[in-house]
């Protein structure tokens, strides 16, 4: 009996799509996505810091330069005298006195507060990881400007401050501390010192948070002693960090005012009349409003240059880490 043989259906052969084929159908299948706009988010964001910033910096930026050129006692318009401020400026031995002292205060703090701040620091990183010690590093910082002025003011006081009276207890003469023309500054600078340096020292404690603890235990199979790692290793690789407080440090020191205007007032004889004190006297004090923006721009422009020359010379982009 014969069997009917099976129908065989034509074989079909496909070429397989390529794949840029595969992905334009793809594309015209699948509906497109718009792509997500973040700006306006972002905006949204940066606005409350943006505006602060143009209303509290540099609006009076430019408003400061602006009188500069001018002659302006708040009571009448501004009258435009050109660079007549300046050339005062250049001929003015008291605020040539007064950057000299202003220069005096900022040497002794940058250099007390740096190696208080980098010896709290290191020993904070290498003994102790008590958040109650570094709890009273800070708590200095967190006492205000006037209020630390005060309490100093009164702690140095050359007839009834306890300052005084422990140096008599010792048999030692009393020190005008803040009412002497060679001890003015040094006081204040030292008070300014125990104020920030808990605030130095966690900024330079937080860089020896991220150094690695490799290279240290590198240098003790080395068989080097802990000064010797302080000096190779610790110190080149905070450069970064120490370049950043030495930036912010200066600065702020040449900015001090408060302290001044609490305890000597810029006195005795000037002894201790810093730029800011100078500048808060010309305005406030003589109504000198373009004269006093004047000498506010020159400390800019100093400040400036300084910070540049500052962080060119210590290469704060570049790390020993890289």
């Amino acid at each position: 009996m014969a069997t009917e043989s099976p129908v065989s259906s034509p074989l079909t052969t496909t070429r397989p799509r390529s794949r840029e084929a595969t992905l334009a159908r793809a594309r015209t299948t699948s509906p497109r996505r718009r792509p997500r706009n973040d700006l306006w988010l972002a905006l949204v964001f940066i606005a409350p810091a943006a505006v602060g910033f143009a209303v509290f910096l540099a609006w009076p930026t430019v408003r400061g330069i602006y009188l500069s050129f001018t002659s302006y006692n708040l009571l009448t318009p501004p009258e435009f005298t050109g660079l007549q401020n300046y050339v005062r400026l250049a001929q003015d031995s008291i605020f040539w006195h007064s950057m000299v002292v202003t220069v005096e205060y900022v040497l002794i703090n940058i250099v007390i507060q740096t190696v208080v701040a980098l010896f709290i620091a290191v020993m904070m990183h290498r003994l102790t990881k008590s958040t109650f010690v570094r709890g009273i590093v800070l708590a200095p910082y967190l006492v205000s400007n006037v209020v630390a002025a005060l309490v100093w003011l009164w702690i140095l006081d050359t007839q009834l401050g306890i300052g005084n009276e422990l140096l008599a207890a010792l048999g030692l003469d009393r020190i005008p501390f803040l009412q002497s023309d060679v001890w003015g500054i040094p006081s204040i600078a030292l008070i300014n010192v125990w104020r920030h340096v808990g605030y130095t020292a966690l900024l330079i404690f937080a860089g020896l948070q991220s150094l690695p603890e490799t290279v240290y235990e590198a240098g003790r199979i080395d068989g080097a002693s802990e000064l010797k790692m302080f000096w190779r290793i610790t110190v080149p690789l905070l450069r970064p960090i120490l370049s950043l407080v030495l930036i912010i440090t200066v600065i702020g020191s040449f900015q001090v005012f408060d302290t001044v205007a609490v305890t000597t007032q810029g006195g005795p004889a000037n002894a201790t009349n810093v730029v800011q004190n100078y500048i808060y006297n010309l305005a406030f004090g003589r109504f000198q409003f373009g004269y006093a923006s004047a000498v506010s721009v020159a400390l800019l422009i100093v400040l400036s240059i300084i910070t540049i020359i500052q962080y060119r010379l210590t290469r704060s982009g570049e790390s020993d880490l890289d």
